[in-house]
């Protein structure tokens, strides 16, 4: 049985993985990405080098929007955008260092809105701009390629 828990008011479901390799990490992305119907924001939390860019490849691939090869981390443009039919805008907040303010001029807002799924790493730092996400998953780096990955659905009921 998954552990629900209430939080703020929503429910949570909460399920935790271990990937030993990369491409352990990429495959368990494209199973998650199968399961993000848009709208969705998923914020990816976790310190730097714990695999959330190589997690994210794999959820754009499993959305269809692009294949693993073609995703890189937004690092110095902030944002890509991936797939035609299944947009999924890819954000990368780790250079926003000037909270709120900073963060107000990316137009998540805008993203959000969209019927999109939206990609957030070091979605720790959005919590200045109270935008709820459905999805939020924490990367612990373990030593070595073992990363431990725990993927918490908020919502009413605890799924999408």
């Amino acid at each position: 049985m998954t552990p629900r828990i209430a939080l703020n008011g929503r429910l949570s479901t909460v399920k935790c993985f271990s990937t030993r390799s990369p491409e352990e990490t990429v495959a368990l992305g494209r199973e998650l990405g199968r399961e993000f119907g848009p709208p969705c924001l998923v914020l990816l939390e976790g310190e730097l080098g714990s695999g959330k860019t190589t997690l994210v490849k794999g959820i754009v691939a499993g959305l269809g929007a692009a294949p693993e090869e073609e995703v890189h981390s937004p690092s110095f443009t902030l944002v890509h955008e991936y797939g035609r039919d299944r947009k999924v805008y890819h954000v990368d907040l780790y250079r926003i260092e000037g909270g709120a303010r900073e963060l107000e001029t990316l137009g998540l807002e805008d993203l959000v809105e969209q019927n999109a799924t939206v990609l957030i790493e070091w979605g720790e730092k959005l919590d200045a701009l109270g935008l709820a996400p459905q999805v939020r998953i924490r990367l612990e780096h373990l030593g070595g390629d073992h990363r431990r990955i725990t993927v918490e659905r908020l919502g009413k009921d605890g799924r999408q």
